[in-house]
C-alpha cells in the first residue's frame, strides 16, 4: 500500500498523491463548488439547500436534526437552508405538539418538481465524475467509502 507521507530533508510531510483525506476533500470541494454555481445560477439555491431537498425527498416529514445527522450539516446551516427553501415556497412543515421547538419538514409539489429537475443534473455530474472508472473498481471504492463513513464517526 502507498504511504501517505514522504521524507523531505529528514522531515515527514504529507504525500498528497497518496493521502486519502486530500483526495476526498478535493473531490468534494470541486463537486460542491461546481454544483453550487449551477444550482445558484439556475434555481437560486446552493449545495446546502440541494442536500436538504434531497434528504427531504428520501425521508419526508423529518426534523432539522435528522437532516444534520444524515447529511453531516451543522444545525445552523440546516436551519438556514430550511428557512430559505420555505421562503421560496418549496416546503411544508408542522410544529410538534410535544415539543414546539421541533418542526417536521417535507417537500411540497413545487419542492418535488425542483427535486426532479436537480436530480437529473446531479446524476449527470456523477456520471461525468466516474467516466472511465472500471465498474469493479467503482464498487470497491464505494465499499471502502462506506467503511470510511462508519469510521469517521469515531474520529
Amino acid at each position: 500500500m502507498s504511504r501517505p507521507t514522504i521524507l523531505r530533508d529528514d522531515v515527514e510531510i504529507l504525500d498528497i498523491t497518496n493521502y486519502i483525506p486530500f483526495f476526498l476533500s478535493s473531490i468534494n470541494n470541486a463537486l460542491s463548488r461546481g454544483a453550487s454555481a449551477i444550482y445558484r445560477e439556475r434555481f437560486g439555491i446552493g449545495i446546502t439547500e440541494w442536500r436538504t431537498i434531497s434528504m427531504l425527498a428520501i425521508e419526508p416529514e423529518i426534523t432539522a436534526a435528522r437532516i444534520c445527522e444524515v447529511v453531516n450539516l451543522d444545525k445552523a446551516a440546516a436551519s438556514r437552508a430550511l428557512a430559505t427553501l420555505d421562503q421560496m415556497g418549496y416546503l411544508g412543515s408542522v410544529t410538534s405538539e410535544k415539543d414546539p421547538r421541533k418542526r417536521r419538514w417535507w417537500l411540497n409539489d413545487k419542492g418535488y418538481d425542483l427535486h426532479a429537475t436537480i436530480i437529473r443534473i446531479a446524476l449527470s455530474r456523477e456520471e461525468a465524475l466516474i467516466r472511465g472508472v472500471d465498474p469493479q473498481d467503482l464498487e470497491a471504492a464505494i465499499r471502502a467509502m462506506r467503511i470510511m463513513m462508519t469510521n469517521v464517526r469515531g474520529i
